[in-house]
Order: structure tokens, then sequence, then C-alpha cells
């Protein structure tokens, strides 16, 4: 039996001993205090797996489950398991919570009878805050979706996100539905199927989550498994096909847009590619699905010019950004509009 009113918050925790202690005294110091903290040590080999029992020991709250390395759904679906709160959240480890974000989000959940609240985020830096206020402005009244809303958000990926953390969820709504364990981009591969069970959906605007961005590069990381992503994509797309088949040209746009940036990303990284066999397979599925993807971007000239250059030959592509690049910089070309800094 799920207990009323309480919040469980899972944690998932490998190899951030130095971000540790703002993560976890973020949530412990939240003004709703009716939590559940379960910190999932997920095999870390630093001071981790110490530090969370420490804090077991002064605050009766927080529950520590030590496990064997098996990655971050695996560790998500073992805090998931042990919830008993009304609701839950999930909060990555090197991210931390604004004071009353809980509150915040428990309270309009309750008033608008929402199964899933999303707040607004900060894209957090060492020496910066960034908003994405394209969509919406701090002060704007709250905006509730309906189910077929809200997939098609959840598609396009702008006002709904597809992270797993920064939202409230109905804990009913989500503990049958694991993690895929052992790929990259597990919230891509999962979210779709919780939304499917929402009937209302609240957007707050407020930036309540710090979503910590690493120095550490994706060109600079870049590995065959960041294909997981494209994956997650048309595992999704095959459900959307199923049951939302109007928002198929949606998906195969999103599928298009990642198939070129991840075609870019394997050039620029061609040591972990040499024979070319994953830029051949997305090769193949943009050609193997061009009529498709020619309909889904005829109303987006950009992409529609992309995808004839790319059809031709992929270099045609990578040459054309590259001299979009080019202009920009030499401000020939206007920018599109990124994320807006805080305080500036």
């Amino acid at each position: 039996m799920l207990e009323k009113g309480k919040v469980s918050v899972v944690v998932p925790i490998y190899k951030v001993e130095k971000y540790i202690h703002r993560c976890i005294d973020s949530v412990i110091t939240q003004t709703y205090s009716n939590l559940e903290i379960i910190l999932v040590d997920d095999g870390s080999p630093d001071n981790c797996g110490e530090i969370v029992d420490d804090y077991q020991e002064s605050d009766t709250r927080i529950k520590v489950i030590h496990k064997k390395n098996g990655g971050l759904s695996d560790a998500r679906n073992h805090g998931m398991m042990q919830a008993t709160g009304e609701f839950t959240m999930f909060v990555d480890s090197d991210d931390w919570l604004e004071k009353n974000m809980i509150e915040l989000m428990v309270d309009n959940s309750i008033e608008s009878k929402a199964d899933v609240v999303q707040s607004a985020f900060y894209y957090a830096y060492e020496d910066r805050l960034l908003i994405d206020d394209k969509f919406y402005k701090e002060a704007d009244l709250p905006v509730l979706l309906t189910n077929k809303v809200l997939i098609y958000e959840l598609v396009i990926n702008e006002k709904v996100k597809n992270f797993a953390w920064g939202k409230l969820y109905r804990t009913e709504l989500i503990k049958d539905i694991p993690f895929k364990k052992g790929v990259l981009f597990e919230d891509v591969f999962w979210a779709h199927k919780v939304m499917q069970r929402v009937n209302t959906f609240l957007l707050l605007h407020q930036p309540l989550y710090y979503y910590y961005q690493r120095s550490d590069s994706i060109v600079a990381t870049y590995t065959p498994r960041n294909l997981d992503m494209i994956r997650g994509q048309l595992e999704r797309h095959r459900f959307i096909e199923e049951f939302y088949d109007e928002f198929t040209d949606a998906s195969f746009k999103e599928i298009l847009k990642m198939c070129l940036i991840h075609y870019n990303l394997l050039l620029l990284n061609r040591k972990v590619d040499i024979k070319g066999t994953h830029r051949k397979e997305i090769q193949s599925y943009i050609q193997a699905n061009n009529s498709q993807l020619q309909r889904a971007v005829q109303d987006e000239k950009e992409l529609q010019w992309q995808l004839s250059l790319f059809s031709f030959h992929p270099y045609c592509n990578v040459l054309y950004l590259g001299l979009r690049k080019g202009l920009r910089k030499m401000k020939l070309l206007s920018k599109p509009k990124g994320l807006k800094r805080v305080g500036v």
C-alpha cells in the first residue's frame, strides 16, 4: 500500500564522490519533509558507499541500498521497487534541487489532479546557469496537457523532455515499468511507456532542478554506445506507429535529426568506426526510409535540404553544415535562438 502524501526520491549513485553531498543535502533540506530518500549505491568504487551510510545514520527518512554495479537503469529499478510513497521522483546524483521543488510539485499535482508534473530546469555549469525560455517564461501560469498533446510533445522533445528526472510521478503509474538495462539514454526507451498511461500532465515553468553539465564533451568521449539514442527512438517509433500513428511523421523527423547528428559524430570519431560499419547502418536506414522521411520533413526546408544532400552523398551534407557554421561565425547568417544565461 502506497503512503498518501509521501514522496519517494530515488537517487542512483556511482562514482560521484565529488558531487554527492550537494545532491543529497538538497534533498534532505527540502521544505516538504514527508520523504522517503532511497540512495542506491551501484557498486561505486570510491567512498560513496560510506558517505551514504553516514547519511542513513543521521536521517531516518534515508534508506540505503548497496548492490553490485549494474548501471543507471538497474539502480533506478532497484530504487523503484523499494518506493512506498504516493509519488516518486528520480534525481541524478550529480544534480541538485531548489529547496521548495518537491513542495511545489506535490501541491500542483494535487491541485491539478495531474499524474505527472514537470518543472523547468537549469543547465548548471561551474561558472554559469542557463535556461531554455523559448516557449515559456518563469512567470507564466502552469500548462496542463492531455494525453495526445503530451505524446506529441514527448516525441519532439521540446516542451516535454524525455528525461526521467525533473518530474514528479504518481508511483502507481511507473511501479511496473522498469528501465531497460544495458543501454545508454535509457529514458528514451522508458518515457513513452509511462506517458501512455498519463491522463493529465502539468508543466511548471519555474526552474527548480539543476542539471549539472560536466566538462567532458560527447565529441571527446564518443563511443558506438551513443547510438543507443537512435535505437531508443526506433523502439519508440514502433510504439508510435501502433498507438499514435498520427505522430509518425513527427517521429520520423526526430529520428532523421538524430541520424544526421550521429553520422557526423562518427566521422569526427573515425577511430571508433574504422570500417564505417555504423555510418553505413545510418546511411542504409535513411535510404530504406527515404520516402517516409521526405514526407515527414516537407514542412521544414532546412531538413529537406539536409536530407537531399545526405541522400546524394553524406559528405555533401557535412560540407553544407561546415559552410553554414562558417557563415554564422562571420555573422553573415543568423544563429538559431539558444539558451539564456541567468542573471545576464
